[in-house]
């Protein structure tokens, strides 16, 4: 597995404590905040200090181990009855990532096998396969997703952020563009600014700076208008839940640059790891969407950009239609045109 344009983490381990870096404040500063408080961990869910579905599984995993930590020290071998109320509160931080609740139900299953004895030991050890597994699992979507992209540099465009700081590492979708770009399967990425809360401005377009990688932020109505030039041949975006038929929630705004595609002839990926699909739901209007504080559309930075008395509306995702979708990439494989059929023959592989 070779490390090519992959030198950021956004989620560490280190001396017994969580850190993990302050999204919130990239890319003007590069600071890691340090938690050993699992209530911590799930406002830094909340507040967005961590963000993007796979790292926030990543996140609340550590956030087991922290709560299994002090619960052990409180109540000995009465620990289990006690983390009970940090698995709730890890599990109510963000509603839509199916990740999240994918990562709590491993860590659970692994508490459930354990004794008496101190369980910190063996639920570090989950955390971190869990995590290592998510970066082997970016990789082998890396190669898979690039695979499609036929030609040599051509250039592809991206919504929000799917990168190493979205992930364990290297990034769902920002996976495939970095494992496309080493190939010279690409030599330019546009990303969409990703209103309300910039995460192609602050956080796609920097990582991709970090890493070398030719980058062009447009505002995301702009995109169209990309599209229609003939600019780029991809739209390559990440899920934070996949319904078992196919549709997808994603970031607010990926919808519209899905519809956008398919006027324009453009084609429109997907890529994130299989725990992202959600058997369990029969389509995407199944799907809980978050909605967040309107002060994030009517302000930015602290600032108040609206007139006083317009009300806002926010969204954090919505949900692309199968039928507007060219190919799911996941590291158990890939599906063209995704229908039902599909996606349960892609989830039994592995």
């Amino acid at each position: 597995m070779t490390q090519t344009h992959d030198s950021i983490r956004a989620v560490l381990w280190q001396d017994g404590r969580l850190q993990l870096l302050d999204q919130r404040i990239l890319p003007q500063q590069q600071t890691y905040l340090s938690y050993d408080d699992p209530i911590a961990v799930a406002q830094a869910i909340r507040d967005m200090v961590v963000r993007g579905a796979p790292a926030i599984g990543v996140t609340a995993a550590y956030g087991v181990v922290l709560a299994a930590r002090r619960r052990f020290r409180a109540a000995g071998a009465a620990w289990r009855e006690h983390i009970k109320e940090d698995m709730a509160r890890l599990a109510a931080a963000r509603p839509t990532a199916v990740n999240l609740f994918w990562a709590l139900e491993r860590m659970e299953s692994r508490m459930a096998g354990l004794g008496s004895d101190d369980p910190e030991p063996a639920l570090l050890a989950e955390a971190r396969a869990i995590h290592e597994e998510d970066i082997a699992a970016n990789y082998r979507m890396g190669e898979l997703g690039a695979a499609l992209i036929e030609g040599e540099g051509g250039a592809v465009l991206t919504h929000c952020n799917t990168g190493s700081l979205a992930t364990g590492g290297y990034g769902t979708a920002l996976g495939v563009i970095r494992s496309a770009f080493a190939a010279g399967r690409i030599s330019h990425v546009y990303a969409d600014e990703t209103r309300p809360w910039l995460q192609g401005a602050r956080l796609t377009a920097w990582e991709l700076v970090q890493d070398h990688i030719p980058v062009t932020l447009l505002a995301d109505g702009a995109a169209a208008h990309l599209m229609k030039l003939g600019k780029v041949s991809w739209v390559i975006v990440g899920s934070d839940r996949i319904a078992a038929n196919g549709d997808v929630a994603n970031k607010i705004g990926t919808y519209s640059a899905a519809v956008n595609a398919r006027y324009h002839g453009v084609k429109f990926m997907v890529v994130a790891p299989a725990s992202t699909v959600d058997m369990s739901l029969a389509n995407g209007d199944l799907i809980p969407i978050e909605s967040r504080s309107a002060d994030e559309v009517l302000s930015l930075a602290g600032q108040r950009v609206a007139a006083q008395g317009a009300e806002g509306w926010n969204p954090a995702f919505d949900v692309t239609p199968a039928g507007l979708i060219d190919a799911i990439v996941t590291e158990r494989g890939v599906v063209l045109n995704p229908t039902p059929e599909k996606m349960a023959a892609m989830m039994k592989n592995g």
